[in-house]
């Protein structure tokens, strides 16, 4: 399934660019990939052939390049110390129209698949001699053995090559291939090294090509680097360092491990890294390249905070993807083009956020917790009542992710903790969780209580999948308004004890790391209880009445 995904995820791109060479009364250039999971090249991402040919195959749709096919033989250790026996299996494509799945065709013993690639390799060799294949790709290739035949009907045929794996790629030179892209392995990635090929050969055939760098498919290939900007998924991608944050800082208070603080302060610190590293890697496109100058750029901001780093990190990505086909563009080998692309998209702008733009956003993020702090301070019920009652609209509404947890994050980014963090477990996870277990307890239908059971055991277990309530609440109106009142007054409650905590965490840990514990958990049970009360005379009543009309 997972190489029938990697075929399927760029079909979008590939027709797309065989409708643009119907188009235009031209016949796409067909690629045959030969090659290995290698030595240094498992370890640079060899070791996920389905990944590494779908990037291949995905930078080929975008150059408008057909795959012709794919001879691949993937071993479960490094190739410098595999043996005969070692196991291994060869990938291909399932046929030879260029539109097929990338699969596996045979596994076994490397000796048994090296025999089976070698038969391949004479039938690919034949396919060259007849004018099937415009070029290949060698992705640490073996030109002197299971890829020879191959490689010298390409020698014979005239066709260009492009290629990474410094010895595969000095023999191939040395049997006479036309390599108009060759570099070595290191510091690569399998994103990288597919736009150094696919650069290659277009340079070679003076076709225009863009690289289709991030996630979306269909519009990858005119997709600028802004697009991918998304401030959700950036908060979303980094909620791990918070959580950690949250837990050191309650296993500090406890007295034998109170010099765990220096950890805390540490990771505070650190927080902007990871937050830019995430918002680089995710913008640019360029996998470990990205994650590289995000990092760069994420130290250089840590002056600015937390907002320091998403600056910097966004800021780090958008030039990525541009200064690689740059370089590419000026025969720089990968290796190199990798090189300096992540050390100049992150030095840049974390050089610009360190000298410029760190104030402003340290001030931005230190005025936020000001407003929040006084908005409690001002009237903690009020402001608990208010926060309460509207997180189910933010994130029913799509607005709960753009805005609410940011808010979550940049508060824990200053102390470890957040006001809008209790009211996120209080309103919405224990909300839910009450909800759901009135369905298990008092269901109108049988079959609601099986789905309610399990959205039940994940918000209490897990401190997430609120959603689990969406079923009973746009059901029935009256089970929507006990979501509301219920949060409205559980974050009363949080608003008035003065808790500060996190969600995504189970319900039992997230007192731990409150401000007020005990608070916590009446404001936990008051939510849940509210809800579930509430939901329960709303199904009671139901079934009367389905009863009563029966």
């Amino acid at each position: 399934m997972a190489a029938e995904s990697a075929a399927s995820e760029n079909s979008s791109s590939e027709s797309d660019a065989a409708e643009a060479n119907a188009k235009s009364g031209r016949q796409a250039r067909r690629i045959a990939v030969l090659g290995s999971s290698g030595g240094n090249l498992r370890s640079h991402g060899g070791d996920d052939p389905v990944k590494l040919l779908g990037d291949i195959r995905k930078q080929l749709g975008a150059a408008g390049f057909e795959l012709a096919e794919v001879q691949f033989v993937a071993a479960d250790t490094s190739m410098d110390g595999a043996s005969e026996r070692s196991k291994a299996a060869l990938w291909a494509l399932a046929d030879e129209t260029g539109t097929g799945t990338i699969t596996q065709i045979a596994t076994g013993a490397l000796a048994e698949i090296n025999d089976i690639a070698r038969e391949r390799d004479a039938q690919l060799a034949a396919r060259i001699a007849a004018g099937q294949v415009d070029a290949l790709i060698l992705v640490s290739a073996d030109p002197s053995d299971t890829n020879n035949k191959a490689v010298l009907a390409a020698v014979e045929a005239g066709i260009p090559a492009a290629g990474t794996g410094g010895t595969s790629i000095a023999t191939a030179q040395q049997l006479g291939l036309n390599l108009v892209s060759a570099s070595g392995t290191t510091g690569t990635t399998s994103t990288t090294r597919a736009v150094a090929y696919v650069s290659g050969l277009a340079r070679h055939w003076g076709v225009k090509y863009r690289p289709a760098l991030g996630s979306a498919v269909s519009s990858s290939v005119d997709e600028p680097a802004w697009k991918r900007i998304s401030i959700r998924g950036i908060m979303v991608g980094s909620i791990p360092a918070f959580i950690t944050l949250a837990l050191i800082l309650a296993v500090s208070k406890i007295p034998v491990l109170s010099g765990l603080s220096e950890v805390f302060d540490l990771l505070i610190g650190a927080l902007p890294i990871v937050v830019a590293a995430v918002a680089a890697r995710r913008i640019s496109g360029l996998d470990e390249v990205g994650l590289v100058a995000g990092a760069i750029a994420g130290i250089l901001s840590q002056p600015g905070g937390i907002l320091g780093g998403l600056v910097g990190g966004i800021l780090a990505g958008l030039p990525a993807s541009w200064l690689i086909k740059l370089f590419l563009g000026w025969r720089f080998p990968a290796t190199t083009a990798n090189i300096f692309t992540g050390a100049i998209a992150g030095a840049l702008p974390g050089l610009l956020v360190f000298y410029l733009l760190a104030p402003f956003t340290n001030w931005l993020g230190e005025s936020v917790q000001e407003v929040i702090s006084w908005a409690v301070a001002f009237s903690p019920l009020l402001a608990g009542a208010i926060a309460g009652i509207v997180i189910w609209p933010a994130i029913i509404g799509g607005v709960y992710h753009a805005v609410i947890l940011p808010l979550v994050l940049l508060e824990m980014s200053e102390k470890g903790h957040s006001f809008f963090g209790a009211i996120d477990m209080v309103s919405l996870v224990m909300v839910s969780f009450g909800i759901t277990l009135a369905n298990v307890l008092a269901p109108r239908t049988s079959g609601e209580r099986a789905l309610a059971g399990s959205g039940a055991a994940v918000n209490f277990f897990f401190g997430t999948f609120v959603e689990a309530s969406y079923p009973f609440m746009f059901g029935d109106k009256r089970v929507f308004g006990v979501a509301l009142g219920a949060a409205a007054v559980g974050g009363a409650v949080v608003g008035l004890v003065g808790a500060e905590a996190t969600a995504y965490l189970p319900a039992v840990v997230a007192p731990f790391v409150a401000t007020a514990p005990g608070g916590m958990v009446l404001a936990m049970l008051t939510g849940a209880g509210l809800a579930f009360v509430g939901t329960l005379l709303v199904n009671l009543a139901a079934r009367k009445k389905a009863r009563a009309a029966l």
